[in-house]
């Protein structure tokens, strides 16, 4: 089949894409796949997107902090995938590519607790208030922890200490595999890494791309920042279109849709609503939400969201 565009994608394909970023619901992904199982179709289909997402990504390796931009209302909205690491070398990075924009009259909102790791004292940087924002829909879930439920009242804190052990316990797995790739290679590690992370990552887990591949590339980045382009571009790769991913985590763990994905909106409406005058505004986000943030811009630049009903805390 004909190749009309560099992205190497056939007309084929990008239908094919077209067709995965237009159902709304898992039932409909299982429909266009032709299978039974939604559940089934979720990882049919992550893998098919992966394909052919990691030809059509065009982030640019050039100069300043890499980023996707959608235009709403005539304004530029940049979206910035980080890490959460707060090293010196990305919050150099960061405040030296940044900082003058602000000073020409670009406009910084700070996912909330992004600003004080990499932005205290840099007037014109902003914090939302998305995380706080999906504390408050957490305490309105009719639901307890399902651990918890089981276990009673006697075992009160299990569940965090469970949850906290198995991240310690990934986190030690992920880092010898890491550690093994200055003996056996790169190509080895990552074929390790996928390994492991098939027997650590839960269900939930997948919908927010917590695998080896992302706590490899996010240590890389936190000491690198110029691989911040390579981070970014897993969570291109790694996430279904929004309606997708939040149907599956709300089947999984309610209470970690509301704190990822659900948050996605909510800083992509806050700086919309926030934003009176400036040409360009610039949304630093942990690189797990970049995707999300510019998924929902594209919809409020197309008409499709509205801002009604928005309200900041």
């Amino acid at each position: 089949m004909p190749h009309d565009r560099e992205d190497g994608l056939t007309d084929a394909e990008r239908a094919r894409l077209a067709a995965f970023r237009s159902v709304e619901s898992l039932a409909a992904l299982a429909d266009l796949l032709g299978v039974d199982d939604p559940h089934h179709a979720y990882f049919e289909a992550k893998r098919e997107w992966r394909r052919l997402r990691d030809r059509e990504l065009d982030l640019s390796r050039g100069a300043g902090v890499p980023g996707t931009a959608v235009v709403v209302d005539g304004h530029e909205f940049w979206v910035h995938g980080v890490t959460h690491a707060g090293t010196d070398a990305e919050r150099e990075f960061l405040q030296s590519n940044l900082a003058p924009a602000v000073e020409e009259g670009a406009v910084v909102y700070c996912e909330q607790g992004i600003r004080p790791m990499y932005f205290d004292g840099v007037v014109g940087a902003c914090a939302m208030d998305d995380y706080r924002w999906a504390m408050e829909r957490c305490a309105e879930l009719d639901a307890d922890s399902h651990v918890a439920d089981l276990v009673g009242e006697e075992f009160e804190g299990l569940t965090e200490d469970i949850d906290a052990l198995t991240e310690r316990f990934r986190e030690a797995v992920f880092s010898l595999v890491e550690a093994g790739s200055d003996l056996y290679g790169d190509r080895f590690a990552a074929a390790l890494g996928d390994v492991a992370s098939e027997f650590l990552t839960g269900h939930a887990a997948l919908a927010v791309g917590d695998e080896f591949e992302s706590f490899r590339l996010t240590r890389a980045a936190a000491e690198a920042p110029a691989r911040l382009v390579d981070l970014q571009r897993y969570y291109e790769r790694a996430f279904l279109p929004q309606p997708l991913e939040r149907e599956w985590l709300r089947r999984h763990d309610p209470e970690l849709e509301l704190v990822t994905h659900a948050r996605n909106a909510r800083m992509a409406d806050y700086a919309v609503y926030h934003n009176d005058d400036a040409e360009r505004v610039h949304l630093v986000v942990g690189a797990a939400h970049q995707p999300g943030v510019r998924y929902y811009l594209d919809r409020l630049a197309d008409g499709e969201r509205s801002l009604a009903g928005f309200e900041p805390l």
